[in-house]
């Protein structure tokens, strides 16, 4: 094999997952009933999914030998924007009480560290969890 083929079959794959991944995002978005759950699926595909066909696009313009960096600079911006955005909608998601309020947290000082409370150091017999 050389290496021309082996570059398509790379581009084929990375085609075949990053509109596997998309197909997946539309479903997710089309049957999550939350706005919440609803959120997840397309931050896959923003991430996984557009990442991938990025990538078939890299190796495709390699193969070609004309090499260019806009797809990594699209790739960089895009993994650095959609957790933020996804962040960002969740928040006026839970503004707008569209969603479940998430629970508050305990009244001791031990919710946000790896220290067990002794009430739970009493059950487990001492042991850290």
């Amino acid at each position: 094999m050389t290496a021309e083929i082996i570059g398509a079959y790379a581009t084929a794959l990375c085609l075949f997952i990053g509109a596997g991944f998309a197909l997946v995002g539309v479903i997710g978005l089309l049957k999550f009933n939350d706005p919440m759950t609803r959120l997840h699926a397309p931050t896959k595909v923003g991430t996984v999914g557009i990442g991938m066909l990025l990538l078939a696009s890299i190796v495709h313009s390699v193969l070609l030998g004309e090499t260019s960096i806009h797809e990594s600079l699209i790739m960089a911006f895009l993994f650095v924007t959609a957790p933020i955005s996804a962040n960002f909608i969740a928040k006026v998601s839970i503004h707008r009480k569209a969603c479940e309020t998430p629970p508050s947290p305990p009244l001791d000082d031990t919710w946000s560290t790896l220290i067990a409370p002794e009430t739970d150091q009493a059950t487990d017999g001492g042991t850290q969890r």
